[in-house]
């Protein structure tokens, strides 16, 4: 069955408007998504300011590695960013699913656009010490927990039902390609000039975003205010999750990745520095390498899809991820480094993709903003945990030996799953 014509437990799935974005349903091809007008524009805008995104982060990463020398201060920083998803990430999947999603969405793109403003103001003065940054940071954070699960949900009122997987795997490979390309200027940029440059060309690349969102014509339609609350609303979901067990397991796997495999990003200046012996160019390289490996990965997604169930390829990418990622923590070398990084980026990116795309497709479309809250919560939320872990723990011993353990968790899970294929039976579309 094609993703996306089942809904909730087998049911029917809610038809979309109309001819979204102005075309008929998709045949499901490798770019069928940009068929519909009013996504490739989104897609635009969004690959622009993604790309801002990383040019900010890659230079806040490296700023914060050099003021401190230490990867702890490095995984606070990722800390400060993703924990408002813990307090918030709920409330903001309830929003979602009741107030105008793009209206929600250009609010909260406007607020991170100040924030980057504000970082770039304080560090041209030489003014930005942690505690203003981390501050700015757990700002532009909130604006993020409230910004994704609108931002996930709006991607799939763009176009129809036959379509939402390659959407998906298409919105995935976007962000991916900016954080190939972001890095890579993030590392001319503050080599060349200055951190405050990047965070001044962040704030300008959110403009493209809010721009494509003004120019969408599709009207999606608006649901109904709960009539429990928001409470009873975020019960509802949560109560949904329990009772469909493929839905708890799905999310109980992208946690351990989210914990022990993806926070590797927060050790890689400390690798490129300390292990490589590269400068902020090199660290620049190494964490593109992860966005280019997740963008030409992802168009292939529904390619795979045709040849396998979600659940198998949720098993293989968390086998390649552990591999990769023991790989990598015992790698000297710089090329082969860069290989492995390019793995784990296509690794991560297809299961994460695979979770995404069954959790969205077996909803209904009231659901789907509080599916995609408790995807973000796991998915992004749980992540700086395990960077705040790794980047203790790499102080104390080393960020190789750290790398080496998150790996051989990844490696264990994926045996488990296995071993035990009766637990992901039920996840897929």
């Amino acid at each position: 069955m094609t993703t996306g014509e089942r809904g909730v437990e087998g049911n029917p799935a809610p038809s979309l408007p109309a001819d979204p974005g102005g075309r008929k349903p998709g045949k499901g091809g490798v770019l069928s998504a940009f068929g519909y007008r009013d996504f490739s524009l989104l897609w635009s805008g969004a690959l622009l300011s993604n790309i801002g995104t990383w040019v900010h982060m890659s230079a806040l990463f490296w700023y914060v590695k050099e003021l401190t020398g230490s990867d702890a201060w490095v995984g606070l920083v990722t800390v400060a960013n993703f924990i408002p998803v813990f307090f918030f990430v709920l409330f903001s999947g309830s929003l979602a699913d009741v107030l105008n999603r793009k209206a929600l969405i250009i609010t909260t793109q406007a607020a991170m656009m100040l924030g980057a403003l504000a970082l770039g103001v304080l560090s041209s003065l030489g003014a930005a010490d942690l505690v203003e940054i981390l501050a700015i940071t757990a700002f532009m954070g909130i604006a993020f927990t409230f910004n994704f699960p609108a931002w996930r949900a709006i991607i799939t009122d763009l176009v129809q039902p036959g379509d939402i997987l390659n959407a998906v795997a298409l919105d995935a490979a976007e962000f991916n390609l900016a954080r190939f390309i972001g890095p890579w200027l993030g590392g001319i940029i503050v080599s060349a000039w200055t951190v405050a440059a990047a965070f001044y060309i962040n704030a300008a690349s959110f403009l493209a975003v809010i721009a494509a969102l003004l120019l969408i014509r599709t009207k999606t339609p608006r649901n109904p205010k709960p009539p429990h609350g928001t409470l009873g609303h975020m019960r509802e979901i949560l109560g949904y999750v329990w009772r469909n067990r493929w839905a708890f397991n799905l999310l109980v796997v992208l946690a351990v990745a989210s914990v022990f495999g993806l926070p590797f990003i927060v050790l890689l200046p400390g690798m490129a520095r300390d292990v490589l012996e590269k400068g902020a160019g090199g660290y620049g390289l190494l964490l593109g390498f992860v966005g280019l490996g997740a963008a030409v990965s992802a168009p292939f997604v529904t390619w795979m899809n045709r040849r396998y169930r979600e659940s198998e390829i949720i098993k293989i990418t968390a086998l390649v991820s552990g591999i990769a990622l023991a790989g990598f923590s015992l790698s000297r070398l710089f090329w082969l480094s860069l290989v492995l990084s390019f793995v784990l980026g296509a690794a991560f990116l297809m299961l994460s993709a695979a979770v995404n795309t069954v959790l969205q497709a077996r909803v209904e479309r009231n659901m789907r903003g509080r599916i995609m809250s408790l995807y973000i919560f796991v998915f992004q939320g749980m992540m700086p945990v395990g960077g705040m872990l790794m980047g203790f723990l790499a102080d104390r011993y080393s960020a190789p030996s750290v790398l080496l353990a998150g790996g051989l968790v990844c490696l264990a899970m994926s045996l488990a799953l296995f071993a035990f294929p009766s637990y992901l039976r039920d996840a897929a579309t």
